[in-house]
């Protein structure tokens, strides 16, 4: 199956619903995917060997993942943050190709080996076409979707998704034509981050209208919320931080959000306070945990509206405990903890996490990662409990190993972040003579919070340990995350060099 025909089943079942609302502009189902026809016309005339969006969410993007998946081509949005010289690195990997940037920013590509078109310039020219009928190329096996990882340790990788693992995932988690008409999902994630395009492939084929916003903005997400009638939205960390910081601040009342029913969050680690937080503040609204990699197609655990009510206010601490969870595994989803020499843990037992799955991919155009069995190592920490539920702990590489001791930064920075006067914090490892590795703390304190450090490193030894106090504290302003919520660990840890 290909996923091109996620959009023609959509057409098909209700080609007059509202599939893409993009400032104010609605586009129907029938609509998209006749744009999506004629842009597969013009990929696969055009000899180049990707389709890649190098541009903020717009239709473009719907419209230039279908129409790519059509043709057999590969898709391969691209990171418009990036630097020039990063950017250069990535398009020579993918030439040639066929590239849709901002209008404004066109020519500065018109040396690239392949096709440039400003978006509008692509939209109109789609407007202005004849009617194509373009026969969807099937074969499961082909990339849909190539994904450059962030690059943080060195040269990005190119992760490869084939129709067979998106499929997969999509038929696993998605009722067809589930959505009510008057639903709308609110997609603010970036195009160019497996969350923004799951969303966009799980919208269309529950037949939920998607309601795009460009960049996000707090206040503006709010009011879009509003104006839109908003059902559903996904959001990552920092994100709901900041919308709850609106709320709080009087700038926006939680009544105008009558009709949002469900938020999903997930790309990084969500501060328990700042969901006990949300719970409060939108109590009509149900909350979704969603843990996933590129690697394996989006979402592989859930925590559930259900486990974040129950667990909220549960006088049982195994069960409030859930809320700092990832939830469960996905039904088609196996999930394993593995110690260094890849021996399986027992619950309670930290070690990497392990995914083996239909949906699960772990291929890279430079190497396949899958090992024995079809396993995948996440290179994510984390235990299970004895009832399933998924715990993180952060990056295997983030382990601050101080005398021969693991510490995860999880287990500090979760005691902090349950004082009153720290907005963030972040644990990472710097080097010491003496134990190998030291812990270092960059905090973040809320406004009019007075909180020394000594207090900092008193409150860490009542509720763990003496080898848990960092060598060093630095106050900061805020923490550095890329686009997807992630912390940049590595940034911080220069902060101490």
């Amino acid at each position: 199956m290909n996923i091109a025909l996620f959009l023609q089943m959509a057409a098909e079942a209700c080609p007059d619903r509202v599939a893409l609302t993009h400032e104010g502009i609605h586009y129907s189902y029938a609509a998209l995917y006749e744009a999506a026809n004629k842009a597969a016309h013009r990929f696969s005339v055009s000899d180049c060997e990707f389709v890649s969006v190098l541009d903020v969410s717009s239709p473009a993007v719907p419209i230039s993942l279908m129409g790519a998946a059509m043709a057999g081509i590969p898709y391969v949005p691209l990171n418009y943050r990036l630097s020039e010289q990063q950017l250069g690195d990535l398009l020579d990997r993918i030439k040639p190709v066929f590239l849709i940037v901002d209008d404004h920013k066109a020519a500065d590509f018109s040396d690239i080996e392949g096709l440039v078109e400003g978006r509008q310039t692509f939209l109109t020219s789609l407007e202005m076409a004849p009617v194509e009928h373009f026969s969807c190329i099937e074969d499961p096996s082909a990339v849909a979707i190539q994904l450059f990882t962030s690059g943080t340790t060195g040269t990005p990788k190119a992760a490869l998704l084939r129709h067979e693992h998106l499929v997969s995932y999509i038929l696993g988690s998605v009722e067809f034509m589930g959505a009510a008409e008057e639903q709308a999902t609110l997609v603010s994630v970036p195009p160019y981050h497996i969350a923004g395009i799951s969303a966009v492939m799980s919208s269309i084929y529950a037949c939920r209208r998607i309601v795009q916003l460009s960049n996000f903005q707090a206040l503006e997400w709010l009011n879009l919320c509003s104006h839109e009638q908003v059902t559903n939205a996904f959001v990552v960390p920092t994100m709901m931080t900041r919308i709850i910081d609106e709320i709080e601040n009087n700038n926006f009342s939680a009544d105008a959000l009558g009709s949002l029913v469900a938020i999903a969050y997930g790309g990084g680690k969500m501060p328990l306070p700042v969901i006990e937080h949300a719970l409060d503040l939108l109590p009509a609204v149900s909350f979704t945990n969603a843990y996933g990699l590129t690697e394996t197609s989006s979402t592989v655990t859930l925590l559930g509206p259900d486990d974040h009510r129950e667990a909220v206010n549960h006088d049982d601490s195994s069960i409030r405990s859930r809320l700092a969870s990832v939830g469960k595994a996905l039904p088609s989803i196996e999930i394993e903890i593995r110690d260094e020499q890849g021996r399986k843990l027992e619950h309670h037992e930290a070690g990497e996490i392990y995914v083996r799955g239909p949906q699960v991919s772990g291929e890279y155009l430079e190497r396949n990662a899958l090992i024995e069995d079809g396993w995948f190592p996440t290179r994510d920490a984390g235990y299970m409990d004895e009832h399933g539920y998924l715990y993180l702990s952060g990056r295997a590489d983030d382990v601050i190993v101080r005398g021969g001791e693991n510490i995860s930064p999880a287990e500090i920075e979760d005691i902090l972040f349950l004082n009153s006067g720290i907005s963030d914090v972040a644990a990472v490892a710097i080097p010491s003579q003496q134990w190998g590795e030291a812990i270092a703390l960059a905090v973040v304190l809320k406004p009019k919070a007075d909180l020394t450090a000594e207090a900092i490193n008193a409150l860490i030894r009542s509720e763990l340990r003496s080898s848990r106090v960092p060598e060093v504290i630095h106050f900061v302003e805020e923490l550095p995350y890329n686009e997807a919520g992630k912390l940049l660990r590595r940034v911080i840890k220069s902060w101490f060099s």
